[in-house]
């Protein structure tokens, strides 16, 4: 795929050398606004509002909706009031709101500036709901129809106001105070007699969502019922918008990302890693550096209370490592496993102690296995004492159980006090598996040894 990429980018580059702007014009307007929006990625800036000002309107608005926000103010800043104007009367409402919320004050105040009223008043509504609602992700531009109308009615209600509405597959029936009545397929229209009232073929049993419903909870829907668009409803039961499902899932990429930063411990960040400078990496990574790094003193507070075992008994040091990298990656195995299920709605706080009953059991037949392996080891490969091998083999199986408790655990509960679960991640689990696993060890050493 990189390969035929850059080939187009240097036949775009010879083609604006040469001032060919048609022939440039016509192999833009055989490409989807995504990938143009990629190839604009990847231009000088200088020539970027000179190539988009060759699409037409409505491939102009497409791209321009693809784009990073750094390259959509860019084109912001060189439009002429016109050019904006025609970019925003192009956008369907939610990709408008999405532009807005990422552009600077002086960008924002610009385009509302230029949006006519009706858009601008539509705009700062939906800006009035929480970042992390249903209602930030929403679009009011659906279809509506009565459930007095005939299929050939609302066919031809479709035709006249469809152009303009985000999708027309899935139409929400409604009375005069708007409140969802039902909802019809396109297929259901077509499949039907042109006679027929819409209330004999529309389902009544609607699956919607308020609101202020959490947007990932909203995003989960669409991959639980596989739907192309979610109703959104207000108090009174009145369909003010509808999520569709190109925004689930930025919002499931979005979320999925987040987490995954979490689990590294770095700091969310919007931005894509080659655009990200080294400041923003170090203020994002720092924290939870400093936070792991001073949490991690406890481990060599353990180690320096048990000097005395250690200077009698050296060969214990050499197993310290092993010990502290099994217990990180037990514990990590479990809670991954454990956030997946809270993020996909799997587990709730409820099923804490079946969760618990079933890792400590895996974790029983883990440690087991590795202890046995271990134990083959010590005694065979490295001929030390039956002891000190029973010693290693038995603080691994606990260190295994008790990793696997406090992975499956601590997310479970970070959910249930509010916090996100992917912050009891990898790091911070390994951090507490670490100390746990060395205290066991020199507690378990000072009882079966001399020292």
């Amino acid at each position: 795929m990189k390969e035929p990429v850059v080939m187009l980018q240097e036949m775009l580059d010879s083609l604006l050398d040469g001032k060919k702007y048609s022939t440039l014009r016509d192999i833009l307007v055989t490409l989807n606004g995504a990938d143009i929006a990629a190839l604009f990625q990847e231009l000088p800036e200088g020539r970027l509002p000179l190539l988009f000002r060759l699409l037409p309107k409505e491939l102009a608005a497409e791209t321009f909706v693809e784009m990073e926000p750094e390259e959509q103010e860019l084109l912001i800043r060189g439009f002429s009031d016109s050019e904006l104007k025609e970019v925003i009367d192009e956008l369907y409402l939610d990709d408008a709101v999405d532009i807005v919320e990422e552009m600077p004050a002086n960008v924002v105040k610009r385009i509302l500036e230029n949006a006519d009223p009706d858009t601008r008043k539509k705009i700062n509504e939906i800006l009035k709901y929480p970042e992390d609602s249903a209602g930030s992700m929403m679009t009011i531009e659906y279809v509506r129809l009565r459930r007095q109308f005939t299929v050939e009615e609302a066919i031809k209600h479709i035709r006249r106001t469809g152009i303009d509405k985000e999708t027309v597959y899935t139409c929400y029936v409604t009375d005069d105070a708007h409140t969802l009545l039902g909802v019809v397929s396109v297929r259901s229209l077509l499949t039907s007699d042109e006679d027929t009232p819409i209330e004999d073929i529309m389902e009544t049993n609607v699956i919607y969502v308020h609101t202020l419903e959490d947007k990932e909870n909203v995003a989960n829907l669409f991959q639980k019922y596989d739907f192309i668009a979610l109703p959104v409803v207000d108090d009174e039961q009145r369909l003010v918008g509808i999520v569709t499902v190109d925004d689930a899932i930025d919002v499931l990429q979005e979320e999925f990302t987040e987490d995954i930063e979490k689990m590294a411990a770095i700091m969310p960040s919007d931005k894509p890693y080659i655009k990200t400078s080294v400041f923003a990496l170090w203020k994002a990574r720092i924290p939870w550096l400093l936070l792991l790094m001073i949490s991690a003193t406890f481990t060599g507070t353990i180690i320096t209370s048990f000097e005395n075992a250690l200077a009698s008994q050296v060969v214990l040091a050499a197993f310290i490592p092993m010990l502290m990298d099994t217990g990180g990656n037990c514990g990590s195995q479990s809670s991954v496993t454990v956030i997946r299920g809270l993020s996909l709605g799997e587990i709730e706080f409820s099923d804490l102690l079946s969760v618990q009953w079933k890792e400590i059991r895996v974790a029983f037949l883990c440690g087991l296995t590795l202890a046995a392996a271990n134990f083959a080891k010590l005694m065979w490969i490295n001929h030390l004492p039956i002891n000190l091998a029973l010693v290693v083999c038995s603080t691994l199986l606990i260190t295994v159980v008790c990793a696997k408790i406090v992975g499956c655990t601590l997310p479970i509960l970070s959910m249930k006090i509010g916090f996100d679960p992917a912050v009891m991640s990898s790091p911070f689990i390994t951090t507490i598996v670490d100390a746990i696993s060395l205290f066991l060890y020199f507690k378990i050493a000072t009882a079966m040894l001399p020292i």
